[in-house]
Order: C-alpha cells, then structure tokens, then sequence
C-alpha cells in the first residue's frame, strides 16, 4: 500500500485534455500530474506547440488511430528539458530541444524518447521551432528522404502554402528542382517568396492545363485536385500524399510510385535545424494561440487554406 504523503508530493501541470470525440467544445483546459520520464525518455518544459490538422481529425474521431480517453492532443513541440530518464546521456537539463512526442504536447510538460528531439536552431523562436515536426519534418521525408527529388526535376506542390506546403517547396528549390506550386490568391506571392519558379492561384487557373510532365508532386489537398493530378505527372513519376491514400489501382494504371512519408529520424530533425541555422528556410507561424484559447486554435485549422502553422503558446 502507498505512504498517503506521497500525494502530497505529485507535482501538477495545466494541460489540455478531452474525455470524448466532438467538436471544439470538447476540450478542456484541467490540472494533471506531471509525467515521468522512463527509461531513454526526456522530462521537456513545453514553451509551444504545434497544432497539426490531423489533432482535430483524431478530436474528431476522422482518423484511424485508437485514442485513449481522457486524451492530450498534440505530437510537435518546443521547450526545454527538464529531467532525464534512466540511460539517457545526450541531453541534460536546460537543452532547448524541438521534436515530437506520442504522449500529448498540448500540456505545460511531456515525455518523448530521446531520438524523436533534436537541439532548437539558435536562430529560431520556440514558437517557430514548435511547427516543424509534421510540417518541416513531413516535408522532408516526402521530398528528400524517401521521394529522393533531384535537381532539375519537374516538381509540383499543392496546398504550397500550408504547414507542410511551404517547407516542401524549400526543400526541393534547395535540392535544385523546378518547383511549381498551387496556392489560393492571397498567397500566390508568399509561396513565389519561398522560392517556387511558378505559382498558380487554384481559383483561376487549372492546373493541368498550365503543367505537364512532372515528375514528383507532393499532394496535401487530395480530392478533385488529386484527380486532375494523374494526368500532368511523367510516366514513372513519383506521388506522396499527406492527404489520405490515393488508389492504388490508379497509380499503376498511370505507373506512378505512392510515397506515404514516414516519421522522421533523428538525422532528419538535425538536417532541418541545420538548413535553418544556415539560413535557409523560412518559417512562417499562420496565428499564435494562449493555451485557454486552444478551442479558437483547433476552430481555425479546420478552416484550412492559411499560410503556414498555427502555434499553442504554453508559456505567455
């Protein structure tokens, strides 16, 4: 039986949580004990987090993952470690650290394995450090890690302006592909900012009768898009979705290869802060939300067609 003083010694934290599937409404600012950190594990103060689309797919119960209730959302954050785990030796306390976590980020504390973090770029805000797992990370394992793009490539981004959008349109320019992308009119010059050689408003313009022979695109809108993509893409080309399958079947009638991209490694997270500390990405943060207003941050992503990510401040 446990020593009743040893609840006097659980340490709280303030977290977002919610007990079933719904809309906005469902989530609730509460007070929890602060997690352990287990064996290879690492304690992280969280300064900010990511809100990723898919946290209010899973909220809303659209996403094939089993949840368990009461639930903390969230993957991507930002913050500073707080203590170490059994084994651990890479990290010590006070390493400002971006990465991602399986346990809930939306919280003034979480637990992530030591390999899912990597050191915060110097040059870099929390907050901006905060939106690149699932949007930085998604990117580059879609265009360098398993898309493989190389220079000179015919490459074709939709929803270029998005979380994940606006990374892969700088990851492949940086490679030295041609880079088109499609965007909605407010952000045709954003996304010709970021680097693309052409940017074509999807409210004016069809795409396919604009571009022809690509050879990889990155798909984050899926849909009608989706299938008007098939027939601008090469022969032996290349596809990776973000948004939901595509069939199967179709992509061998047109012999296109399906790329559905991966978590990122360790190797990855130090790669990206690299090219940021070089100065070779932009971040930009589409909105920055107090932890109580996380209703009002979930309630804007579902609108979707921003620029950029939407950011949970956990420290004010």
């Amino acid at each position: 039986m446990s020593d009743p003083k040893d609840k006097l010694d659980v340490k709280l934290m303030r977290a977002v949580r919610y007990h079933a599937f719904g809309e906005a409404e469902v989530l609730q600012v509460e007070t929890v004990p602060i997690p352990q950190p287990q064996e290879g594990e690492v304690l992280v103060r969280i300064y900010a987090a990511g809100v990723l689309p898919v946290d209010w797919k899973i909220r809303r119960g659209l996403f094939p993952m089993p949840v368990q209730f009461p639930h903390i959302p969230g993957t991507a954050f930002a913050g500073v470690v707080e203590a170490v785990g059994a084994g651990v030796s890479t990290w010590q306390l006070g390493d400002p650290v971006f990465g991602r976590s399986t346990k809930g980020t939306y919280a003034a504390y979480t637990t992530a394995h030591e390999d899912a973090i990597a050191r915060k770029p110097a040059s870099i805000s929390y907050e901006e450090a905060a939106i690149l797992s699932g949007g930085a990370t998604t990117a580059w394992r879609a265009i360098v890690s398993e898309g493989q793009v190389k220079p000179n490539e015919r490459v074709l981004i939709h929803g270029a302006a998005g979380g994940v959008g606006m990374f892969a349109v700088q990851f492949a320019k940086w490679i030295g592909a041609e880079v088109i992308g499609t965007a909605g009119p407010t952000n045709v010059s954003y996304v010709a900012s970021l680097g693309a050689d052409k940017v074509i408003d999807y409210t004016s313009e069809r795409f396919e009768e604009i571009v022809q022979d690509v050879d990889f695109v990155m798909d984050t809108v899926s849909g009608d898009t989706l299938t008007r993509t098939w027939s601008v893409m090469k022969q032996g080309g290349r596809l990776a979705s973000i948004a939901g399958q595509p069939p199967l079947e179709k992509a061998k009638q047109h012999g296109i290869g399906l790329i559905r991209p991966g978590i990122a490694t360790k190797e990855d997270l130090i790669a990206i802060a690299g090219l940021i500390d070089q100065g070779k990405l932009t971040i930009h943060i589409e909105q920055s939300f107090a932890m109580e207003d996380v209703r009002l941050a979930h309630e804007k992503s579902e609108t979707g067609h921003g620029r950029g990510r939407i950011v949970l401040r956990m420290i004010d």
